[in-house]
């Protein structure tokens, strides 16, 4: 009996102490949530009623520089970055490092290649170019691909003339003739090159997908958003590897993969401008290549608007007149851009002095390419100029 008498009274004095820790529980309880209420109340001139905390904003600084120079605030998103892939063939070396050093700029990302019908020695001469040049090595954005292939042209058959009273009807024609052949190219397994040659057996027309049928194919030169590679690299409905399939055997596929595939693709239809950003001036007939710029075609070329320009014979003036009067660039320098802060005295190379990369300064050239832009998204050429 007495032990249940202990029980009992230990555990009413177990409970008593249990209340008196809970009540002071529950008032600081209250009291918090009510100075967090508090604190979301603000003045009507917007400032807080009870300043519990400053703002970094407000907040002094130890520095006395940052009072004398502050720091403005940019709410402008970064510049962009774009990659290039530039190729070459045999005597084309000293061409692809005119144009890289026309290009270069140190957020972008260069892949340089130089086919097989080089000769080692210009591959090598242009992969320690690559390999050595100080700002390369520093950003390390240029690569070079040292495993080279061959890349095999066609003759005037890639080329078709037709007049506006009969386009429809032979593009529909030539298109499909195109696609049903299969071509076999001895560059893909060959060490020199040869024309391609055409298998026997004929294919039907796909009907999984669409066909470019006008003018059937597109520009070999073009520019693709990272959103889209990565959905051709990846192609997570099947697509893109379907048409790669296809076109692997056919009569100059870079002229109508990615064109099929982005024209197919119901995310991506709708995403296309219909240029190719160049001028190019064609021969009347036309030939397999364009006509060669030179001096007498460069008014055509700025009042174009186009950033860039094929197809130049190496060492042409028209070339160091683009050099000098368009890029203000030196001869093997890099066109001075923003991140270029050293100077110009007696020929110095002014992009020896790296500053920040992400400072663009637009120049003559920046105007026209807006021009070029604003008119290629205009409501007459931006809409009724994609896939159909």
């Amino acid at each position: 009996m007495k032990r249940l008498r202990s029980y009992y009274m230990h555990m009413r004095h177990h409970q008593s102490m249990e209340r008196k820790w809970i009540f002071p529980l529950a008032i600081g309880s209250v009291v918090s949530l009510f100075l967090l209420f508090l604190t979301t109340l603000t003045s009507p001139d917007g400032t807080p009623l009870l300043p519990f905390y400053r703002s970094i904003s407000a907040s002094s600084s130890v520095f006395v520089e940052s009072k004398l120079h502050p720091l403005p605030v940019s709410y402008l998103p970064p510049p962009p970055r774009f990659a290039y892939l530039i190729s070459g063939s045999n005597g084309d070396g000293k061409m692809l490092k005119r144009t890289l050093q026309a290009l270069y700029h140190p957020r972008n990302r260069y892949v340089v290649h130089l086919d097989l019908e080089s000769p080692p020695e210009e591959r090598l001469d242009l992969q320690k170019y690559v390999e050595n040049d100080p700002t390369f090595v520093k950003f390390d954005n240029v690569k070079m691909i040292t495993k080279a292939n061959l890349v095999t042209y066609r003759g005037r058959l890639w080329m078709v003339g037709l007049s506006g009273s009969c386009s429809v009807v032979n593009d529909l024609a030539y298109g499909y003739q195109r696609a049903k052949p299969i071509i076999v190219d001895p560059g893909l397994y060959m060490t020199k090159k040869q024309d391609v040659f055409w298998v026997t057996q004929r294919r039907s027309v796909p009907t999984a997908f669409k066909l470019l049928q006008t003018p059937f194919r597109g520009s070999a030169w073009m520019v693709l958003s990272k959103s889209f590679i990565d959905y051709c690299i990846w192609g997570w409905d099947n697509l893109p590897r379907t048409v790669l399939m296809y076109y692997s055997n056919f009569i100059s596929s870079p002229e109508g993969y990615f064109h099929t595939v982005v024209c197919n693709a119901q995310e991506f239809r709708n995403t296309t401008v219909n240029s190719d950003l160049h001028f190019i001036s064609w021969d009347n007939p036309p030939k397999q290549h364009p006509h060669h710029l030179n001096l007498a075609d460069t008014q055509k070329m700025i009042d174009s608007n186009a950033p860039f320009a094929r197809k130049f014979q190496q060492d042409n003036p028209v070339l160091d007149k683009i050099d000098s009067e368009l890029l203000e660039r030196g001869q093997g320098m890099f066109v001075p851009g923003g991140w270029c802060i050293g100077s110009k005295e007696n020929g110095t190379d002014p992009c020896s002095v790296i500053g920040n990369t992400t400072i663009v300064r637009p120049g003559p050239g920046a105007k026209r390419l807006e021009s070029l832009i604003s008119s290629l998204l205009s409501t007459e050429n931006f809409r009724p100029r994609q896939c159909k």
